[in-house]
């Protein structure tokens, strides 16, 4: 029996975030080049897309690149580059079928600007699809994100734009690079790591945590609906006590 039948359908989490991890441990145990990880990783993006669309799920982003794996030797860089050029280009038709939009946050401008262009064509074709929005951590990291947003506060506050006793919790993600996304109900970490590792520190605040064995290139179907029932059948209590949830 598969675990989508234990799925409320009614209780989804409007937002799911994913740390796809483990691509070159799963390739290092198939006796196989990293990059061959990386392709395979490609395979589970999209099963895991298409599953988050036919359940429901409003919001499913994706951790793609760090600003940090910049670091990784050039080789590697590059060819992720190119596959992410040449998965966006070929992936058209499966973001089309699936009704889902496609969105990025991130340092885009460090991206080459073949990456660049390949973002804004999935983009621009994909600006009307309303039944998911699958958003792309590229060049992301979330101190980076903070900085940013403190800085352009700060260049607003001097510009007489701001005033800072008006500075808030809302006003602050209003400068956030996932302002116009609510913050994930359900963050998911595969191959057995349990870090956040510089992904959305300000919205994970109150998000639930799963942490998967497999490696990214594993996790299909079967493992995502075990995340989602996971999910279901913790209580959410934001401060609260388990009484004032229940409502008693």
């Amino acid at each position: 029996m598969s675990l989508k039948e234990k799925i409320d359908i009614e209780r989804l989490p409007n937002h799911v975030a994913i740390i796809m991890d483990g691509n070159g441990r799963w390739a290092k145990s198939k006796g196989k080049e990293r990059f061959c990880g990386h392709q395979e990783g490609v395979e589970s993006v999209r099963v895991i897309a298409e599953t988050a669309a036919e359940l429901g799920i409003q919001y499913l982003t994706l951790y793609a690149f760090s600003k940090e794996n910049w670091n990784r030797p050039t080789e590697e860089v590059n060819a992720l580059m190119n596959l992410l050029v040449m998965t966006l280009e070929s992936e058209l038709e499966t973001f089309k079928k699936n009704g889902i939009k496609l969105d990025v946050i991130g340092d885009i401008d460090n991206l080459p600007q073949e990456s660049r262009t390949a973002l804004s064509n999935v983009m621009a074709a994909t600006e009307s699809f309303n039944r998911m929005t699958m958003v792309l951590a590229l060049s992301y990291s979330a101190r980076w994100e903070i900085v940013n947003a403190i800085r352009n506060i700060a260049i607003d506050v001097e510009n007489q734009q701001l005033n800072s006793e008006m500075i808030n919790e809302k006003i602050f993600t209003k400068y956030l690079t996932t302002c116009n996304i609510p913050d994930p109900e359900l963050l998911i970490r595969t191959s057995g790591e349990y870090r956040i590792s510089n992904f959305l520190l300000w919205q994970l605040a109150y998000t639930e945590l799963f942490f998967s064995q497999k490696y990214w290139p594993e996790f299909r179907r079967e493992e995502f609906y075990e995340a989602v029932v996971d999910f279901q059948g913790r209580e959410r209590r934001f401060g609260k006590t388990s009484e004032q949830i229940k409502g008693k």
